[in-house]
């Protein structure tokens, strides 16, 4: 039997996978196929002719069967690309998103006369460490602590800070929301925040791959999403320096209500942020100066 041709593959691949109910049958079927040859999607196609051996064949069909059950391509991956570097990423941490990059886009914007100074920055919430250790990477004398009430998660974070050198000034801490710090009496000049936001009702229009495979710890918050933004804004009013700055993501219809809590919490210029996708996205805020 002559060897299948890698065209032919990714075209009988894709429409297994639109089957199962992947809304991206095709590109799945070729970054699946760039794993297991260690090619990029470009140079796949400039070589679709190319015959695949059984131990290269065998290879892809392990990979389209975890997909086949909507597993995320970045779980299968084991990695995920966000801002400027790869991290490492499994079932026990949300698969960072690029609207997410905006945390850093802003902070690094907000903060861009400070790059040098010896900052206190927090990062709640963690999971992969992606905010942490992309902060840390662009402000180089800061020192980020990053919290997460999961375990498994901060595992995840510590191993993405070691790849990356940071782990001596990416301090992880084990914890509910602001809580260690407040408990040290510490103040920080950021706070930056992707927490859970989803609300519980919202469950049955979520994405299948989500659904079954992200940890529900690092979706739900609650009936309306908000229960971890309300304690979380005050909690940060406590923590942060004067003119300090919070950054928080939260969901595309939550804008109105999270600034709303930045104002009562007795923070100023609140304003919200737009992703990519130009829904609004990110709260910003900062503590008054002091009188």
């Amino acid at each position: 039997m002559a060897a299948p041709i890698a065209r032919d593959l990714l075209k009988t691949t894709a429409d297994f996978l639109q089957s199962r109910g992947s809304r991206s049958s095709r590109l799945d079927a070729d970054l699946l196929l760039c794993q297991v040859l260690g090619l990029s999607r470009t140079q796949l196609y400039m070589d679709l002719m190319r015959p695949l051996t059984t131990a290269e064949v065998d290879g892809y069909r392990a990979l389209v069967k975890r997909r086949a059950k909507l597993e995320p391509i970045a779980y299968i991956a084991g990695t995920k690309g966000f801002w400027k570097h790869d991290f490492a990423v499994d079932k026990r941490v949300l698969i960072p998103r690029p609207e997410t990059e905006r945390i850093v886009e802003e902070a690094a914007k907000s903060l861009a006369a400070r790059k040098e100074e010896p900052l206190r920055i927090v990062d709640v919430g963690t999971g992969s460490g992606c905010i942490a250790c992309s902060l840390a990477a662009e402000f180089p004398q800061a020192t980020v602590v990053a919290i997460d009430a999961s375990a498994d998660a901060l595992e995840v974070a510590a191993a993405n800070a070691t790849t990356l050198g940071l782990r001596e000034r990416v301090k992880l801490v084990r914890g509910d929301l602001l809580a260690p710090l407040l408990a040290r009496g510490s103040k920080v000049d950021l706070i930056v925040s992707n927490p859970p936001y989803i609300g519980t009702g919202e469950r049955e229009r979520m994405d299948e791959d989500v659904k079954l495979h992200e940890p529900e710890l690092a979706l739900f918050a609650g009936r309306d999403g908000l229960d971890l933004i309300r304690r979380l804004v005050v909690e940060a009013a406590q923590l942060l320096e004067p003119e300090g700055y919070l950054f928080v993501e939260h969901g595309d219809l939550q804008g109105p209500a999270t600034r709303a809590l930045a104002e009562a919490a007795g923070l100023e210029q609140v304003t919200t942020l737009k992703d990519y996708s130009h829904l609004d996205r990110l709260l910003v805020a900062r503590k008054p100066p002091a009188a």
